[in-house]
């Protein structure tokens, strides 16, 4: 067993002391793959492209900016001789302004909590929402009491694959199963 499997197992341990008419009752439990549904999701393939075209929107606006800016410095190597010492310190201190300035927007756009980060939360919520729906319709009406996400970290120790209810999931949204395999 993991080191992860090993923290997991007290509180296990603990759930079926505390919880001894859960844990003598028939629980059924199944399991999702999240990434296997999104990938068969029309909506996500959309929003994936949304987000693409404008990180590269960004991307190469964030290039154009580094070039023009490369091509001060090397002006400003090329005449730096002709330079007074006052004249000197005002360029190389626009240029290091100008890198502060690229560096704002490049985590502006990209950072951890960047533009970037932001659009695929705000396009991805209703591709979630409507996947937890679904999980839930389908556990509700098939009387699963516990549904795991298989593509997350929760480790499974084993899983047996009639228990995989990803499928089932998919054709609540929907979507064809049959026709995406073939």
């Amino acid at each position: 067993m993991t080191k992860t499997a090993f923290r997991f197992f007290p509180v296990f341990l603990l759930l079926l002391m505390f919880l001894p008419g859960a844990a003598s009752a028939q629980q059924k439990i199944g399991y999702i793959d999240s990434d296997y549904i999104l990938g068969q999701m029309p909506e996500y393939a959309t929003v994936q492209q949304q987000l693409d075209r404008m990180a590269q929107s960004w991307q190469q606006e964030l290039d154009e900016l580094k070039e023009e800016l490369d091509e001060k410095f090397r002006d400003y190597q090329a005449r730096e001789l002709l330079y007074t010492n006052e004249e000197r310190q005002r360029r190389r201190q626009e240029i290091v302004q100008e890198e502060e300035a690229l560096e704002r927007l490049r985590v502006k756009y990209f950072g951890p909590e960047g533009d970037i980060f932001l659009q695929q939360e705000q396009l991805m919520r209703p591709v979630q929402e409507k996947i937890l729906q679904a999980i839930h319709d389908v556990a509700s009406s098939e009387g699963y009491d516990y549904i795991f996400d298989a593509a997350g970290e929760f480790l499974f120790m084993f899983k047996r694959d009639q228990y995989n209810l990803s499928d089932t999931v998919l054709r609540e949204l929907g979507i064809d199963v049959e026709s995406t395999r073939g």
